[in-house]
């Protein structure tokens, strides 16, 4: 029976992923309370600043039921953030959309990620085009 146990180099890059993630999600955590939002609703406004969608696949992306995404929907709607829009393609579905407010909230706090974009910015795009291949690949 082979041993179970990963090698050296495997876990080091474990680690290192593992801290990527933590600082990626402290920093996002810090970036979003800035905007006045938890961590979740700017994820939310953030995937719908890329275009409408409807609740279901909302939480589809986001990995979570989507009772949690209609309540932090609703979060952002009472700011005036989003806001919910029938859907062209079928009326009985409800889309939710960011508003002009809620794109330059999404814009303002993109810009301020600087995490992932230093050390990025340290390869070259060959490097980050092997690291995005490579991380895709690790997804399946």
């Amino acid at each position: 029976m082979p041993s179970r146990r990963a090698d050296p180099l495997t876990l080091e890059v474990v680690e290192l992923i593992g801290s990527v993630v933590a600082r990626y999600h402290e920093e996002y955590e810090d970036a979003a309370a800035s905007h006045q939002l938890t961590g979740a609703q700017a994820r939310v406004l953030t995937l719908l600043s890329l275009e409408p969608m409807p609740m279901r696949r909302i939480a589809q992306q986001l990995k979570c039921e989507p009772s949690n995404i209609t309540g932090i929907v609703d979060r952002l709607e009472s700011r005036g953030l989003v806001e919910r829009r029938p859907d062209p393609a079928d009326r009985r579905v409800k889309l939710a959309a960011p508003t002009q407010e809620g794109l330059q909230t999404a814009d303002r706090l993109r810009e301020s990620l600087d995490f992932a974009r230093e050390p990025l910015a340290g390869l070259s795009a060959a490097e980050r085009a092997v690291l995005r291949d490579l991380l895709k690949r690790m997804l399946g």
